[in-house]
C-alpha cells in the first residue's frame, strides 16, 4: 500500500488542515456549509456537491434529469439514488424517462 504524505492546508478562512491529495476542499468549512434541512441535507457532500455544482438545488429540478443523467455525476453513487428517490417521492415527484 501506498502511503500519501499528508500536507498542512489553510483555507482562506484560516481553517487549518491536512490532506494526503491534491483537493482543495476544507473539511471545516464543508461541515459549515451543511445544509441543515430538505433533501440535500440527507446526502454525503460528494453527492451533494456534485448536484449543486450541476444546478440542482430543488426536488423540482432534479425531476428534470433521468436516473441515468444523475448516476453519471461525479459523486453520486449507487447509495445515493434511494434517498433522492424517497425524496421525490415525498412531494409526488419522479425522475424523467
Amino acid at each position: 500500500m501506498v502511503k500519501h504524505e499528508r500536507t498542512l492546508r489553510i483555507c482562506p478562512k484560516g481553517h487549518r488542515y491536512y490532506k494526503s491529495t491534491d483537493c482543495g476542499t476544507c473539511p471545516k468549512c464543508e461541515q459549515e456549509n451543511k445544509p441543515t434541512e430538505g433533501f440535500l441535507a440527507r446526502l454525503s457532500s460528494p453527492a451533494r456537491n456534485a448536484l449543486i455544482y450541476e444546478g440542482i438545488t430543488e426536488l423540482e429540478q432534479l425531476a428534470e434529469y433521468s436516473e441515468k443523467e444523475i448516476l453519471a455525476l461525479h459523486g453520486v453513487g449507487p447509495a445515493t439514488m434511494p434517498i433522492l428517490k424517497i425524496a421525490l417521492e415525498e412531494e409526488n415527484l419522479d425522475f424523467k424517462n
